[in-house]
């Protein structure tokens, strides 16, 4: 490998996007056969083998007592903690856990977007936040605490289906911005706290909840394509279409479409929303094939996270937070991988400015 290809390369065993295909390879298992097959526990147990327990049973079990450490926090909520947006908040609660590059320092960061994001729905709702229950899976527990009713197993297996669906995926902006931090040896925590800042932007976590915006403005199947139709032409964006590195569609998308339609097959969600959201769907594609035919705008993991979360009862602005909770087991296994290569990333720039004198 040469000098330039060592600096911007990382070689990894955690996933593999593959764009000019729509596949995305996670720990050697593809997408389809771990979303809505495998519980978010066991994928955790896949990304961190050499740090969490090796059985799902396990991680489920002390991914609770997590919880409950992580829950401790939620104590010195305040005004002003409560006045920030959800995102801020989570990342202030965040911010107070304890460091390092243990095996309890690691569980934490994993465990507490589940148990934040709840409780600061909650609280800042003036709700008292649930604590967390032990008996329960990461993504019963974390509905439970949103709603404080037990929730139904279709709602379960939606959430699980969307935190593994989300958990790793390459390279992304926060993900190279853990492993970055984790170079520097800083711990965990700096790594996730750096990773949700990343996150936070609206170009990478902060897009989901715009989607709902859209469908909301539709209003009926009926008017998807003189609505789509006029966003094109005004120059505006359609939110959920399009990807930096899928030519082709986001098999995310299809995973977590497929979740919805479990869940509405069962009366767990408005059917009607999803047939606005399916109506929305064909239209947009139709649209921007015809009049971008040069440029591959495909339904993205934004379009149906922005259904779903709203069907398991997270607020809009909730969406980033619990886009945390499913990708902070990533965030972790990456930052563990580069701590075990021992290296600090340390990329060049080009410089492009004047010539000294």
């Amino acid at each position: 490998m040469s000098g330039l290809d060592d600096i911007i390369a990382a070689e990894t065993r955690l996933s593999e996007v593959d764009g000019l295909n729509g596949r995305l390879v996670i720990c050697g298992h593809s997408l389809d056969a771990l979303a809505g097959q495998r519980s978010f526990e066991s994928v955790l147990a896949l990304l961190l083998p050499d740090v969490l327990s090796s059985s799902e049973e396990a991680v489920r079990a002390e991914l609770a007592q997590a919880r409950l450490r992580a829950f401790r926090e939620v104590a010195r909520l305040d005004t002003d903690l409560l006045s920030l947006s959800l995102t801020e908040a989570l990342r202030a609660l965040m911010a107070r856990l304890p460091d390092g590059e243990d095996k309890s320092v690691a569980l934490l960061q994993i465990a507490a977007p589940a148990a934040f994001v709840p409780a600061l729905i909650r609280a800042k709702a003036g709700r008292k936040p649930i604590p967390p229950h032990t008996g329960r899976s990461h993504a019963a527990d974390m509905l439970a605490m949103l709603t404080g009713d037990q929730p139904g197993e279709e709602h379960i297996s939606a959430l699980d289906t969307y935190l593994v669906t989300v958990s790793d995926h390459g390279l992304n902006a926060s993900t190279f911005t853990a492993r970055v931090v984790a170079s520097t040896r800083a711990g965990y925590a700096s790594a996730v706290l750096a990773a949700l800042g990343a996150l936070k932007g609206p170009l990478h976590g902060g897009a989901p909840g715009p989607v709902l915006d859209m469908l909301d403005a539709v209003a009926t199947p009926d008017n998807a394509t003189a609505w789509v139709a006029g966003e094109i032409s005004r120059g505006e964006r359609l939110m959920g279409f399009g990807h930096r590195i899928y030519r082709v569609r986001d098999p995310r998308a299809d995973a977590l479409k497929s979740a919805l339609g479990r869940l509405s097959a069962v009366g767990g969600m408005d059917a009607s929303r999803l047939a606005l959201a399916e109506a929305v769907e064909r239209a947009a594609l139709a649209a921007l094939r015809a009049a971008k035919p040069d440029r591959v705008l495909e339904t993205n993991v934004e379009f149906f996270t922005a259904l779903l979360l709203e069907a398991l009862g997270f607020p809009r602005d909730a969406f980033t937070g619990v886009f945390a909770a499913g990708r902070v087991g990533g965030w972790v296994a990456h930052a563990h991988e580069q701590i075990q290569t021992g290296r600090l990333i340390r990329p060049q720039s080009r410089y492009v400015g004047p010539k000294a004198a």
